[in-house]
């Protein structure tokens, strides 16, 4: 049985529920499922939720509930919601290895032994899970980064790196919605819109969705 979740204040206005744990897929399996479960019976006062790779953290109107109220009415919810079966969404999303998108395709190629075609079957042979959002707009946190791809970032954070590029460092894949900087390895892009904020539900993806990635050129 998995153990039962701690649960800690967030200042006045939040609180975590965590799972802790190593990051995994089960463990964001519950947090996923928890988070679905107070969507679909939230309790008065909340104002939204924010899932991460093994906590949750729900804000909610401290002149309406407490953190104490949240968390028991949450914590109602986890058994019922551990049970209730999910099939994740499924999205394919076209990538060009062109060496004009992917500036490190080279480079990771030679990092990990192996060619650039070798780098690229790896990278689309992977099923990559949404652990949550983070760090910018629309960036998803993709799971499931094949074994031989996997590298450290790179020492410093290089800029000019458009929209749609597609990255990689440790286990981690992640897709641009914002030209940042990155010290990531990039070795693709795609013009799938990840962000699109006048959309119904801006982000294309769910936590808990999974994600493969198929060769565009």
């Amino acid at each position: 049985m998995a153990p039962a979740p701690t649960v800690r204040p967030m200042g006045e206005t939040a609180i975590l529920i965590d799972f802790g744990g190593d990051i995994s897929t089960e463990t964001n399996e519950r947090v996923v499922a928890l988070d679905r479960a107070l969507a679909a019976q939230p309790p008065v006062g909340m104002v939204e939720t924010v899932p991460a790779y093994v906590a949750l953290m729900i804000v909610f109107d401290p002149l309406v509930t407490d953190g104490e109220q949240i968390a028991a009415h949450a914590l109602a919810l986890l058994e019922a919601a551990a049970n209730v079966p999910c099939t994740p969404r499924e999205h394919v999303i076209p990538v060009s290895y062109d060496p004009a998108s992917a500036p490190d395709l080279l480079a990771v190629a030679q990092a990990t032994g192996l060619t650039p075609d070798q780098v690229i079957h790896q990278h689309i042979s992977g099923e990559y899970r949404v652990f949550m959002y983070g760090f910018g707009p629309g960036y998803a946190y993709l799971g499931g980064v094949p074994a031989p791809l996997q590298l450290p970032r790179k020492p410093r954070a290089e800029r000019g790196h458009p929209v749609g590029s597609v990255i990689i460092a440790g286990p981690q894949c992640l897709i641009t919605t914002l030209p940042m900087p990155t010290g990531w390895w990039v070795i693709g892009h795609t013009d799938a819109v990840i962000l699109n904020p006048v959309r119904e539900q801006p982000f294309l993806f769910d936590p808990g969705d999974v994600i493969r990635f198929e060769r565009a050129d």
